[in-house]
């Protein structure tokens, strides 16, 4: 094999590696400031569960990992959704996790439903829960085309391939973060979903969106409302960081 071959294929090999030791994660816990997302029987605002969640998350990955964390609000303000995904690209993060809390809207669901999703990015919703849940999230703007593309030809040709691959590993992340969140906290797997989020939308590396728990059923409140089971819930996130690297680099080695 020629040598520009091997030196080729060793950066793709690279350039596919998740989050290794000392490589940047950013964590988006959602909502913030005016935002304050779903709101619990009890009071519970999404976005103060989201945001101590976050947090121990990036504690948890720099102890676990250590891997560099930032996050992209550490108090109570609102930062735009296209700003969350961009600090990530900007600072060519290797992982974008988002962080958030689920809710119904009527009086019987809020008692009924429960349990943990982990999405990942696509135009084609899973089902017409997960569309209303894009929706309900992406009320802050519209979306719109920004996918940061270069100038020229070849530079939109190299950003639809990175964001092809990203999307393909985001799948594998929303994946590997599922099965140790249920596995962590025994809530009902309601499983993995693709949806058109806007925060999500052109991240270049893998991107996924973590529904913790229901803040509008009385029982998950209580829960989330603990710092030891949001312990837990920040535990898995970065267990199942900890998996998707393992499983990448393995895919990478493997003939």
């Amino acid at each position: 094999m020629p040598g520009s071959a091997v030196v080729f294929l060793v950066l793709l090999a690279a350039a596919k590696a998740p989050a290794p030791s000392g490589e940047l994660v950013v964590v988006g816990p959602g909502h913030g400031g005016g935002s304050l997302g779903a709101v619990g029987p009890r009071g519970t605002r999404e976005k103060d569960v989201a945001l101590a969640i976050a947090r121990r998350v990036a504690a948890l990955a720099r102890q676990e990992l250590h891997a560099r964390v930032l996050l992209t609000r550490d108090g109570d303000r609102e930062v735009p959704l296209s700003a969350r995904v961009g600090l990530a690209n900007r600072k060519r993060a290797s992982l974008f996790v988002s962080i958030h809390a689920n809710s119904m809207p009527t009086a019987r669901l809020r008692r009924e439903m429960r349990g943990i999703q982990t999405y990942f990015l696509s135009a084609d919703p899973s089902g017409a829960a997960a569309a209303a849940l894009a929706e309900r999230e992406n009320l802050e703007v519209r979306p719109t085309t920004t996918w940061g593309r270069g100038h020229g030809d070849v530079d939109a040709i190299l950003d639809d391939l990175a964001l092809t691959a990203a999307q393909a590993d985001s799948s594998r992340l929303a994946y590997a973060l599922q099965a140790r969140l249920v596995q962590a906290t025994l809530a009902e797997d309601r499983g993995v979903q693709q949806a058109p989020f806007f925060v999500l939308t052109g991240a270049r590396m893998p991107a996924v969106l973590v529904e913790v728990g229901f803040v509008s059923n009385p029982d998950e409140e209580k829960l989330l409302r603990e710092a030891a089971y949001r312990e837990k819930i920040a535990a898995a996130i970065v267990a199942g960081m900890a998996d998707f690297e393992k499983e990448i680099a393995a895919r990478i080695v493997s003939p």
